[in-house]
């Protein structure tokens, strides 16, 4: 299940129920009154009295869930719209941190439409098919990605844009390689 895919009926859900005790705060207010105007005398006259009154309880109980749940519904929704909001800016920095990046490589057009999918996750033989492009291609043009990033493989580069996204963007690659013990 994609966890994007909006489920447009959980909101209605919430709207449903609080129509339902609406519903069941007015049968019982409309009852209530019907108790208390002498309309049901001859139960009142039994001793059903309180009934009334619990009625009332009961019909205010449910208006205090109604505006109770109205205004958890709407702090939801506006909490709801404020994430996919601060979602879509997180996502345009991140495009921003990545396509400065390659900005910065010095990237030919399709060496960037071939980055572009590595960063999507896509393998070589998948970005070959979307472009149209043999797979040996796609490697010579991957392989150029890398020698431009100062990276060796698929797993440096993604760490190397993580890291810049992060604002920890280390010294150059080389330099670390250089330090390994051989």
């Amino acid at each position: 299940m994609n966890p994007n895919r909006q489920d447009p009926a959980k909101p209605w859900i919430l709207i449903a129920v609080i129509a339902v005790q609406a519903l069941c705060a007015a049968v019982f207010l409309g009852d209530m009154i019907a108790d208390l105007s002498g309309m049901e005398a001859a139960e009142a006259e039994q001793g059903e009295g309180p009934h009334a009154y619990i009625e009332g309880l009961a019909a205010l109980a449910l208006a205090a869930a109604i505006v109770i749940e109205t205004r958890i519904l709407m702090w939801l929704l506006r909490r709801k719209a404020h994430l996919e909001e601060s979602l879509t800016s997180a996502q345009a920095a991140v495009q921003e941190v990545i396509d400065a990046e390659f900005a910065v490589w010095g990237l030919t057009p399709a060496e960037l439409d071939v980055a572009t999918f590595l960063v999507k996750g896509l393998s070589t033989a998948e970005i070959a098919a979307m472009r149209g492009s043999a797979e040996g291609t796609i490697k010579a043009q991957l392989n150029a990605i890398y020698r431009k990033s100062g990276t060796a493989n698929r797993a440096e580069l993604m760490s190397l844009l993580i890291d810049t996204m992060m604002g920890q963007r280390q010294a150059d690659r080389r330099e670390v390689a250089a330090a390994r013990p051989a």
